[in-house]
């Protein structure tokens, strides 16, 4: 017999989804997302790239993994700067435009050039989220959302192992 509170975690998970899932539907239905085209300048084998990343950044860049929340070494960095792809050294992110999302990853609401960044359907787990990836490399950031801050009210989720931080001087 399943229990009251199975029951209610069940249906709290199935919410859930059911809830990213529209979230990701509108995202995409209202968005003028950035950088569609696929325009790889770095183009390596598997093999290639095995041996130029370090395990933990294969299994996200290149087989689309995600780090755990809270654990990246950039969800909670300050610094000015930029963020740039970890495998091909391409500029995606500029620090003023990140912010404390509460999520664990770091959070940016734009991106540096729609020519850098590739966005599409991701349809794993059960859900509709949008993926991002570096139009240099085609390595898998993370996804974005449209809950973030005014004025773009876009929120890109990023895995901090698939991006290397580069500081500005002042």
């Amino acid at each position: 017999m399943i229990s009251l509170a199975n029951r209610f975690i069940t249906l709290l998970i199935l919410s859930l989804v059911a809830f990213t899932s529209i979230a990701a539907q509108n995202f995409s239905k209202n968005s003028s997302s950035k950088g569609k085209t696929m325009n790889k300048k770095f183009e390596k084998s598997e093999k290639e790239w095995k041996e130029i990343l370090t395990p933990e950044e294969y299994k996200v860049l290149r087989e689309k993994g995600t780090e755990h929340p809270f654990t990246g070494k950039y969800w909670n960095a300050f610094e000015v700067g930029v963020y740039k792809c970890a495998a091909c050294q391409e500029v995606l992110f500029d620090s003023q435009k990140k912010f404390d999302a509460g999520c664990g990853w770091p959070s940016f609401s734009d991106i540096i050039s729609s020519k850098n960044i590739i966005t599409k359907d991701d349809l794993s787990y059960g859900m509709h989220r949008i993926e991002v990836m570096c139009a240099g490399c085609g390595g898998h950031l993370g996804h974005v959302f449209d809950d973030g801050p005014k004025p773009t009210g876009i929120r890109y989720c990023i895995n901090s192992i698939s991006i290397k931080f580069e500081k500005r001087n002042k």
